[in-house]
């Protein structure tokens, strides 16, 4: 009942700002939702991964080889999965 009072004193240029401020927030909300999705899932390069381990290529070698760290090669290059190597962070048990 309070929706139908409400509504019968907005004028048709009040709502239809309300109906525009509504939407905007929506799409910003999905907007932000996609960019994380994205970005957790970045495919990244061997330096990339390098860089953000701070490791050596003979280091990530031996990870990938005893399966530590999950490798997807296309064209002869290999390509690692953002999400997938903080996921294989593991925190140290005191």
């Amino acid at each position: 009942m309070t929706n139908s009072i409400l509504l019968q004193n907005v004028t048709p240029e009040g709502l239809t700002q309300l109906i525009k401020e509504g939407v905007k927030s929506q799409l910003e909300d999905f907007k932000n939702e996609l960019n994380n999705q994205t970005s957790k899932d970045d495919l990244m390069s061997r330096g990339q991964v390098l860089e953000l381990l701070q490791i050596n290529s003979s280091t990530l070698w031996h990870w990938q080889n005893s399966q530590k760290i999950i490798v997807y090669k296309l064209a002869n290059k290999n390509y690692y999965k953002r999400s997938e190597i903080l996921e294989s962070l593991k925190p140290l048990k005191k």
